[in-house]
């Protein structure tokens, strides 16, 4: 039966799959899974390892279909394994178990992959698969081949470190094979960035069943190119269990169980998710109703076939990350090495989703948010802090948390949420003054807030000769405080978030710029972190009235921002750039707003393999475009606002869950035309470019009429000059 219409349909995979090296051209990796699913499927074109994904549409080599916990390009691997179909003699090694394959013979979807393979001995195989959040579903289909066999890759050599094939570890997994069961159980402990600590988790493993359809004819282990056959179990490094299958067997479907958990848990997470009887076209369907249950809650009028595209693909981008860890009301923590109850989430990527895309998963999936919030929670409970990797640099899981809270959300404890976040802006790290805590530096422990000693709790900026980057949160601090009934605190932190940013500004340049211990300018170059003084500069998100001020007033501000833009110093292929088109709009000047807001978008993304300019990184280059096509922007996600830029269709309908009423934002002509003359909430004239997060959560009407010239609309400052 062939599945209703949907936004679906609309979604392409292999955009922003691009370049293999960070903040090239995307790096999301084509999967199937549904939304936040925990373990996702990729067709394998090459060893994966940090800054190197496992599929790249510049290949015509497929090795096999793995099923991944890489989050994002720049993170290795961990617990992942691979099925490998084939025929005729089982060849376990990476480089002879590879098919060619061409594009043409490719179906990708969000819900299903499809490709045909030549297989090595002659003949071909399909292969198909889909999936849960738990468990992959794969077909292979052997037409004119020699005697099929299925292996599973349990371990591999792992790569450590940024691309650097010979910084290899060995990890020790183990197979077992059921013939009775038709089962092949595994583990593998794999964890590529375990260098970056600072937890050892010493049980950490993926486990997994895969359960066959097929009696087996034989089967056996594979290790470093050497089969073994008649063999149900064994241990060790480069390791793989295969099974063969009656000379004639046109079709074998297996389904793959995965866990952090066990290997029981693994076959009750198979039987829970996929029960024996169930066909691929019923998995694909039920992940194909996932998604659509959150894509078809929005309309698009007036967008191209390519905008379509571009647009629903940047919804299932934006809703893959962060992942499932919990399974059966249960998970594993690597903080303390334990199985616990309670649900629990990883794979955030804070540092670039924190700026646009976890407002997004706010409005259209918050019955997630409060889960996502009290797995960060039990992390802080767990291992001490709220960790690094949901940090990654500076301690933006306060933002997070204190979004989250501004907007709404409850169903997690406030007060440990507010120990938390105190603790980050007030407890430095191990060795804070000893060692840099550089980005992604190995062999440390957690970064944290790291350069709260000293300088900087006594006079406000991070030391550069000592920390390489810093990151100022005491806003979202602040916010958490006066939540939770904190009310001294909140002025606290509050006072230190509006001081803190203007002690490295430089008078003298009219630039932000790091400081040495002593007081002293480090350079104009020193102390970034994936951006540079230009980017930098812009980035005192909670309080641009200050900087505007100092770069003396609107006039000023709309020239130096005139400045970055036309000099080239804004690179949207990185995060740090993502709000300042906007910041126009706050100077007086909002039709420049839009005017660099339509520039970014076309120059940034389109509906090609290279569609995205830069790494996807969790979503947030596709949750930057999703917003602007909405026609505003989070500038400052905890100030639960968000500056007006330029709608691009003529109009979209969105049911927002749990909302009375649609979310309707009329816009009509704005394909064509950029500038806005006026805009409505509910029938209300808005005269400043300011959005509330009240305005739209609970539905609504908001009317743009647009224009095909600059207009006065927020646009005083750039009308005068």
């Amino acid at each position: 039966m062939k599945p209703t219409s949907s936004a679906v349909d609309y979604v392409n995979p292999l955009i922003g799959n691009g370049g293999i090296a960070p903040h090239s051209t995307g790096g999301m990796l084509p999967t199937v899974a549904p939304p936040f699913g925990m373990t996702r499927w990729v067709a394998q074109t090459r060893k994966d390892w940090v800054s190197v994904n496992p599929y790249n549409h510049t290949d015509s080599v497929i090795h096999g279909f793995q099923a991944t916990h890489k989050p994002a390009i720049w993170m290795g691997n961990s617990g992942q394994f691979v099925v490998v179909p084939g025929a005729g003699e089982v060849r376990s090694v990476f480089e002879e178990r590879g098919m060619n394959f061409r594009h043409d013979n490719e179906v990708t979807t969000a819900s299903y992959y499809s490709v045909w393979l030549n297989a090595t001995e002659g003949g071909t195989i399909q292969a198909e698969q889909s999936a849960t959040s738990r468990v992959g579903h794969l077909r292979f289909t052997f037409q004119d081949t020699a005697a099929p066999y299925i292996l599973i890759e349990a371990t591999r050599a792992s790569v450590m470190g940024s691309a650097d094939p010979t910084n290899v570890t060995y990890p020790l997994g183990s197979i077992a094979i059921d013939p009775a069961r038709r089962e092949i159980t595994g583990r593998n402990p794999e964890r590529e960035d375990f260098i970056i600590g600072p937890n050892a988790a010493p049980s950490f493993a993926g486990y997994f069943c895969a359960r066959f359809d097929a009696p087996f004819i034989s089967f056996g282990l594979a290790q470093n190119g050497t089969n073994a056959e008649n063999v149900t179990a064994g241990e060790g490094a480069m390791l793989s269990g295969f099974i063969k299958f009656a000379k004639g067997t046109r079709q074998v479907a297996v389904r793959v169980g995965v866990s952090f958990i066990s290997v029981e848990q693994a076959r009750q997470n198979l039987n829970n998710e996929i029960p024996d009887g169930t066909t691929l076209e019923e998995t694909a369907e039920k992940s194909r109703a996932a998604w659509a249950e959150k894509l078809d809650r929005i309309k698009v009028d007036g967008a191209s076939q390519e905008e379509n595209q571009i647009f629903y693909t940047a919804v299932y981008h934006a809703l893959q990350y962060p992942y499932e860890q919990s399974e059966g009301g249960k998970y594993y923590s690597g903080y303390d090495d334990q199985v616990h109850e309670g649900e629990s989430y990883t794979g955030y990527s804070i540092w670039d989703t924190y700026r646009a895309a976890w407002a997004w998963q706010i409005l259209l999936a918050p019955e997630r948010i409060p889960g996502m919030v009290q797995s960060m929670l039990q992390d802080y409970l767990e291992g001490g802090w709220l960790p690094m990797w949901k940090n990654i640099v500076g301690t933006h899981a306060d933002s997070l948390i204190a979004e989250a809270v501004v907007k709404g959300i409850r169903g997690f404890d406030l007060q440990i949420a507010y120990e938390a976040v105190r603790k980050d802006a007030t407890v430095p790290p191990a060795e804070d003054w000893n060692i840099t805590y550089s980005d992604r530096q190995q062999n440390v422990g957690y970064e944290v807030r790291a350069g709260l000693t000293s300088v900087y709790s006594t006079n406000g900026w991070v030391a550069s000769d000592v920390h390489s980057e810093s990151a100022h949160d005491d806003y979202a601090v602040a916010a958490v405080a006066a939540a939770a009934f904190q009310h001294q605190d909140a002025a606290f932190f509050r006072a230190r978030s509006l001081s803190a940013p203007f002690t490295i500004f430089n008078n003298d340049t009219g630039f932000m710029e790091a400081k040495f211990a002593n007081g002293s300018w480090a350079g104009p170059t020193a102390g970034w972190t994936e951006g540079d003084m230009w980017a930098y500069t812009f980035d005192v998100l909670h309080d641009f009235g200050s900087l505007i001020e100092r770069k003396g007033e609107n006039a000023s501000f709309v020239a130096f921002l005139d400045e970055h833009f036309d000099g080239g110093h804004n690179d949207h292929t990185n995060e740090p750039s993502h709000h300042i088109p906007y910041l126009y709009s706050l100077a007086g000047a909002a039709s420049k707003s839009q005017e660099r807001i339509r520039q970014v978008a076309k120059a940034n993304y389109n509906n090609s393999v290279n569609g995205l300019s830069g790494n996807e990184d969790c979503g947030q280059m596709s949750a930057w475009y999703i917003f602007s096509a909405l026609g505003f922007y989070p500038v400052n996600p905890v100030s639960a606002e968000y500056v007006i830029g330029t709608p691009f269709y003529d109009k979209i309908t969105i049911d927002l869950p749990g909302a009375p009423k649609p979310l309707v934002i009329t816009s009509t002509g704005a394909p064509s035309r950029p500038y806005i003359k006026s805009v409505t909430v509910n029938g209300k004239s808005l005269d400043t470019p300011i959005l509330t997060h009240e305005d739209i959560v609970a539905g609504g009407h908001i009317v743009f009429e647009m224009s095909d010239t600059p207009q006065a609309w927020g646009s005083r400052t750039a009308l005068d000059e």
